[in-house]
């Protein structure tokens, strides 16, 4: 049954209206959704996009798990032909399960994301078209997100982004690597991927989304002590629109990619994702709403496979202390 607030359908899926009624924010929420979430992007999102000299993709494999990936090239490399196409043709590290999941049919999710200005949009939709060039996506859901928890780095080229470079991709376990552990251990911000019951559709919210998270270095916290690696992160106050949280709640599969910033590296992981909404361990963690634990399956590290150098962080104000 499609959700209605009014006369006008929801943006939403079953799993995001349902945390936002627990949390109490859905009349407030659907008044948003039906003003600032659109079946289009507008000109100001083309416009950015568009200058972008990466983006990051949300993907789903052969079952049904979603990743997270960075992709990568000179401005320009994403176009928006029209208000509802966009073309990303970039690059993209040796081992990216990204260049296997992206086919036609597939649902995709966007990020644009401008960590000088902490200026981010998220584009929703359908793989129409892949080729040797890239992926073309059929635009289905496109908003903004606010600036909170985005650290401000500035990146230039190191070398030509279209050169491929990088060591043998290696695989992680269940239980993460040293040279893994220390990226997790030293993240201020990672990228998480999630789905919605049946992605495949498209409409009314359906899809894979991702999501930017942010915290002072340390805040995905790590234990090892099980069967498998554990990473714990926060939930901060948002935009009540809970699009990863309502997706967990349907489904629990989460990719996570980490950004070795002064390295070049980047980290993707997967696994299972349960929300703990409240209690000690909540009340423990200085500003959370929530925590969401991941228990790890699996994953790949993409050694120096980013063309670019990033300066050193400028903390978000809600990270700022004194």
């Amino acid at each position: 049954m499609i959700e209605t607030s009014g006369a006008v359908a929801s943006p939403f899926h079953g799993g995001e209206l349902a945390v936002q009624e627990r949390l109490g924010v859905k009349k407030k929420v659907a008044r948003f959704g039906e003003r600032g979430i659109r079946p289009f992007m507008p000109d100001q999102h083309r416009e950015f996009v568009e200058e972008l000299p990466f983006v990051f993709v949300a993907s789903l494999d052969g079952e049904g798990q979603p990743w997270a990936s960075m992709v990568w090239g000179l401005p320009g490399f994403v176009t928006t032909p029209d208000a509802t196409t966009l073309k990303v043709a970039g690059n993209m590290a040796a081992g990216d399960p990204l260049s296997r999941n992206v086919v036609a049919g597939a649902p995709v999710g966007v990020l644009g994301i401008e960590l000088e200005t902490r200026r981010r949009n998220r584009v929703n939709g359908t793989v129409v078209d892949r080729n040797s060039d890239g992926f073309t996506v059929h635009v289905t859901q496109s908003f903004g997100n606010c600036q909170k928890y985005i650290q401000v780095r500035h990146a230039k080229y190191r070398r030509d982004p279209a050169a491929r470079a990088g060591a043998v991709p290696r695989l992680e376990g269940e239980h993460l690597s040293a040279d893994a552990r220390r990226i997790v251990s030293a993240a201020d911000t990672f990228f998480i991927a999630s789905r919605s019951a049946h992605p495949a559709e498209g409409a009314h919210g359906e899809g894979v989304d991702v999501s930017h998270r942010g915290g002072l270095p340390g805040f995905a916290a790590l234990a090892d002590d099980g069967p498998a690696t554990v990473i714990t992160f926060p939930d901060y106050v948002g935009n009540f629109l809970f699009n990863t949280l309502g997706n967990i709640q349907t489904d629990p599969q989460v990719g996570l990619l980490f950004v070795d910033f002064d390295h070049g590296s980047l980290l993707s992981l997967v696994g299972r994702a349960e929300i703990i909404w409240d209690g000690p361990e909540v009340s423990a963690v200085a500003g959370a709403q929530r925590l969401v634990r991941v228990t790890l399956r699996s994953g790949v590290l993409m050694d120096d496979a980013l063309p670019f150098s990033f300066s050193e962080p400028s903390f978000a104000p809600q990270f700022r202390l004194g």
